[in-house]
């Protein structure tokens, strides 16, 4: 509860001297008569009337205090909150050609390093539409725009790479394709976050021409190069004539190319990035997650319910009682 004219209080201190006036005055007022002796009188006991004969004086009092309370208008407040949150779209391309299983990042190899972080991403996210696409010699969408989480962690979490698509790196044509997912969005901020550990070598669109659809658009790109460049080992998985699963490695040599990815960042107002760890790939999209906030506004309602009108009801109907008492049942007689 609150007070808006807490002022008021302070009319209780001469409220408070007049009572005590009146009180100490009341002897010198109270009416009397000459007995030659009081022993008879003495015996006779007061009746109702006599011991509430001061009644109609402390319901004045009351009523008076009550009028007071009141003057000073209290007050119940309840406060409203609005939220306004402005979400960002964002589509993840994620490189998913051989190289990928590449096992220089943990917990097992470059992919599951990517799923990974980009899972505990999403999981941060408030009210951002997020979409996924893969590509590797080929693009497709797993996962358009949406705000279905669990069905995007779901489906990231099939992610694998797989010989039903062309082989290759199609940087050109899955920068196109995660473009044209943002290309109708009315969010005020969109952002492609493209992951890859190989230079583009396949596509029928070159990765230049995607960068000025992303450009034309306002689409924002942040690059990320994963791996290490060098000679390598790839993992393949082979049966053997008991239905054995074997695994040996092939030497292959892995490049990110560099200048290509700077140049997607550079050119959209995004950054680069390369993340050689799991844990330079977390902090990637840990900064990423810090440039692209969703913007929450927050707007307070605070609304008044008078209370006044309860004390000042009171008020009235003890002072009406005061009246109708010291002019009736407790009249006083000279």
């Amino acid at each position: 509860m609150s007070w808006a004219s807490a002022w008021a209080f302070f009319l209780l201190i001469p409220t408070a001297v007049l009572f005590a006036y009146i009180i100490y005055t009341y002897g010198s007022r109270t009416p009397f008569f000459k007995f030659s002796s009081l022993r008879e009188i003495s015996k006779l006991s007061g009746g109702l009337r006599v011991r509430t004969k001061h009644l109609p004086l402390a319901l004045k009092l009351i009523s008076l205090i009550l009028a007071i309370i009141a003057l000073a208008r209290p007050q119940q407040s309840s406060v409203k909150i609005k939220r306004n949150i402005e979400g960002i779209d964002i589509v993840v391309a994620l490189d998913i050609s051989d190289s990928m299983l590449i096992e220089d990042m943990r917990p097992e190899n470059r992919l599951e390093s990517s799923k990974l972080t980009i899972k505990r991403f999403v999981e941060k996210r408030i009210s951002d539409r997020i979409g996924l696409v893969v590509f590797s010699g080929e693009s497709y969408t797993r996962v358009p725009l949406t705000l279905d989480y669990p069905l995007l962690q779901k489906s990231l979490a099939e992610v694998k790479t797989t010989r039903n698509i062309k082989l290759g790196t199609a940087i050109g044509v899955a920068l196109t394709n995660a473009v044209g997912r943002l290309k109708d969005s009315t969010a005020k901020s969109r952002v492609v976050i493209f992951l890859t550990d190989g230079e583009n070598n396949s596509g029928t669109i070159d990765p230049e021409t995607a960068i000025e659809i992303a450009k034309g658009y306002g689409i924002k790109i942040y690059s990320i190069g994963m791996g290490k460049d060098g000679q390598a080992q790839l993992p393949i998985y082979t049966t053997d004539s008991r239905g054995r699963k074997r695994k040996y490695y092939r030497p292959m040599h892995s490049k990110i190319n560099e200048e290509l990815l700077n140049l997607m960042a550079s050119e959209t107002g995004g950054r680069s990035y390369r993340a050689i760890s799991t844990n330079a790939l977390e902090n990637v999209f840990k900064d990423i997650g810090e440039l692209e906030k969703t913007k929450i506004e927050t707007t307070q309602f605070t609304r008044y319910e008078e209370l006044y009108f309860n004390y000042l009801f009171w008020a009235m109907l003890l002072y009406v009682a005061s009246v109708l008492l010291s002019n009736s049942l407790l009249r006083r007689f000279p």
